[in-house]
């Protein structure tokens, strides 16, 4: 084992070596801030940063950052849709490295612009006309263009914004531990854990999101038959780099070199980003899944994991949502670790916490397996409706308006009320009131369920375990709800 990893060092170095000889003598100046905005960089389709010079005397690593890296971003306030070419601003929610130095923090502020605003389809144009929404929410999309760092020295890149972004996301930690285990090791992963979700909590309150009031306010702003769409803050879009930030050079010193690549301290939890997209609807067992580190592993001062090292697993289980009401259920296990220089290792790994869309309401079980839930207010707008559909029946004892319109807007909203007003007919009433009571039921309780989705780039905390360690292994066929 250590003979070969002195030959994995010795090669590494021999390779930057060379690379040192095919540089270029010559590394191009930092911009200046007040120019950058007008200077050729920033019109430059290949956009790079060079903020110094590199040593070429001595073994070196590019401080790179490379094309198709994600920028996990969040709108920082409420946009006001208007027009094609608006421009956004967002907070960078997650800190960006090359090799094993930070070269974006978290915070940096990042620019970008309204690209496309597509209107709904006439079916769904239709329906919310029915449900008194005149302002069907429409498709938007963006993209960043510019990081602006400390002094006001901006960055220029182009970004492409991968699907599945653009909602508000949580961090779902794993519940409970390793089969009730307490030991050192276990109780290092739960405090990784614990403060993975924490940092991403403290990166979210950079983006001004709506407080009770406002979210009251916007909620009511929402029910008018015509009202504005936000972008609201707190939106979280992943922008991957269409062309690569270089950010110099650094010298590789033998001890770095010889670090790399030496087995992870038991418990150790790895920042990654999932590279295949994952479904509960379209994933099979068996189908190959990877993810990339986002930051390096250090053990204490040594460098153990570089930036840009790649986990490999396969889909476990996977169970699409179904009739009546059943939930998708998604299982992955990483086996193997990939580092840049090619070399592989056999690893024990377990999913401990991972991002997902708010609305999605999935959650993590001990063993890493994910499910989506239903959502926790399904009881209380059934029952509203049912409540409402009850009051169409209760007849003229209670007066003919009251009864009749509550009926008619647990149907279509606004429109069931001013139907309701207009139409002095009771069975009208019942009608409506039948049919809003159905639709909640059917919705909430005998539609399909919903799946558990993990679009490309998704974040995701992964505990390495010693192969010996006794780590649960999940189980060969999915819990049911």
């Amino acid at each position: 084992m250590f003979v070969r990893r002195g030959i994995q060092a010795l090669l590494l170095l021999s390779i930057c070596a060379g690379g040192t000889l095919a540089q270029d003598q010559t590394t191009p100046a930092p911009v200046p801030a007040a120019a950058a905005a007008d200077s050729p960089a920033a019109l430059d389709p290949s956009p790079t940063w060079r903020p110094e010079q590199v040593d070429l005397a001595r073994p070196f690593v590019s401080l790179a950052v490379p094309k198709g890296t994600a920028l996990v971003v969040a709108i920082d306030h409420d946009v006001r849709l208007e027009h094609v070419g608006q421009p956004i601003h967002a907070r960078l929610l997650e800190p960006i490295y090359a090799f094993d130095k930070l070269v974006i923090p978290v915070g940096a502020t990042v620019t970008g612009r309204v690209t496309q605003i597509e209107d709904p389809s006439a079916a769904k144009r239709t329906a919310a006309a029915l449900d008194a929404d005149f302002s069907p929410e429409r498709h938007v999309e963006v993209e960043f263009d510019h990081i602006v760092l400390s002094g006001d020295q901006r960055i220029p890149m182009r970004t492409l914004v991968t699907p599945g972004s653009g909602q508000p996301i949580e961090f779902v930690a794993a519940a409970g531990d390793k089969g009730g285990s307490h030991d050192a090791v276990t109780e290092k992963v739960k405090q990784a854990k614990q403060e993975a979700k924490q940092e991403w909590n403290d990166a979210l309150k950079q983006a001004d999101q709506p407080g009770k009031m406002r979210r009251a306010e916007r909620y009511a702003e929402s029910q008018l038959p015509v009202h504005p769409q936000y972008i609201q803050a707190g939106t979280v879009y992943f922008a991957e780099l269409d062309h690569p930030l270089d950010f110099g050079s650094e010298p590789l010193t033998q001890g770095v070199a010889s670090s790399i690549g030496a087995p992870p301290p038991n418990g150790s939890v790895i920042q990654a980003r999932l590279m295949t997209p994952l479904s509960s609807a379209t994933s099979h067992p068996g189908d190959p899944v990877e993810a990339v580190l986002t930051r390096p592993l250090f053990d204490g001062n040594r460098l153990v994991l570089p930036q840009g090292s790649r986990i490999e697993g396969t889909v476990l289980q996977a169970q699409p949502a179904h009739h009546p009401g059943r939930n998708g259920q998604l299982r992955i296990v990483f086996r193997g670790l990939s580092l840049p220089d090619g070399v592989q290792e056999k690893i024990a790994a377990s999913l401990e916490g991972v991002e997902s869309e708010k609305r999605d309401n999935v959650k993590l079980d001990s063993e890493g397996g994910a499910r989506a839930t239903a959502p926790p207010t399904r009881y209380l707008t059934t029952a509203m409706a049912v409540g409402l559909g009850g009051a169409s029946f209760l007849g003229d004892s209670f007066g003919e308006t009251g009864p009749r319109t509550a009926g008619a807007a647990g149907g279509y909203k606004l429109i069931g009320i001013a139907l309701g007003l207009a139409i002095h007919s009771q069975p009208f009433g019942m009608a409506m009131g039948a049919f809003g009571a159905t639709r909640s039921i059917y919705g909430n309780f005998i539609a399909r369920g919903h799946d558990v989705n993990f679009p490309k780039n998704t974040a995701m905390a992964i505990a390495l375990w010693q192969p010996h360690d006794n780590v649960s292994v999940p189980k060969s066929e999915p819990s049911q709800e």
